[in-house]
């Protein structure tokens, strides 16, 4: 999400939660990472995670996909009782390490932005949650009632995506909402 509003410009967190440490791995001292982006691979690029979203405490690794999860050597813990003390902490990355292809954003980036139709402005409500279908993602929009509706990511649905100003336009297809033809 972003933190807040500077000159009509929305200012994205710097460290983004990226994962969980949900046990050990062998007795070592190697951690077990649920990894919250698109692919362990993905999480498996950095060399440094942090532990608060700040980054004032970070931690060296060398990490590897295990199936759908990361095993990672953090340097300084050697035991499985030292990796043990870390399960359960959140991992951060950090923005500024990474470089996203055109058109490809961080869903935290996304949630928050308002949607309104490409056409005549409607706003419909803002994004509260990115659903992966495996072919195409599903935007979830919550209208100012609570009430939710799932909304496609499609060329034919979105027509612009502006992180930095805040609102997604769409061209929304039948049925999405109530009162669509």
């Amino acid at each position: 999400m972003k933190e807040k509003i500077t000159d009509g410009v929305y200012m994205k967190k710097r460290f983004l939660d990226s994962g969980k440490i949900v046990g050990t791995h062998g007795i070592k001292g190697e951690l077990r990472i649920d990894p919250w982006c698109d692919s362990p691979e993905f999480l498996c690029c950095f060399k440094k995670l942090y532990l608060d979203e700040q980054g004032r405490e970070s931690i060296k690794v060398k990490s590897r996909p295990h199936k759908n999860i990361v095993l990672c050597k953090v340097d300084g813990i050697d035991t499985i009782e030292q990796a043990d003390k870390m399960r359960g902490k959140t991992i951060y990355i950090d923005r500024e390490e990474i470089v996203l292809d055109e058109g490809v954003n961080f869903v935290q980036d996304l949630l928050g932005l308002e949607v309104k139709d490409a056409d005549n402005a409607t706003v419909y409500g803002k994004i509260t949650d990115v659903l992966r279908t495996g072919a195409n993602d599903v935007y979830e929009i919550t209208d100012d009632n609570g009430k939710k509706y799932l909304a496609p990511v499609i060329d034919e649905v979105i027509t612009e995506t502006n992180v930095d100003d805040g609102y997604v336009l769409i061209r929304p297809m039948k049925g999405i909402f109530d009162d669509e033809d």
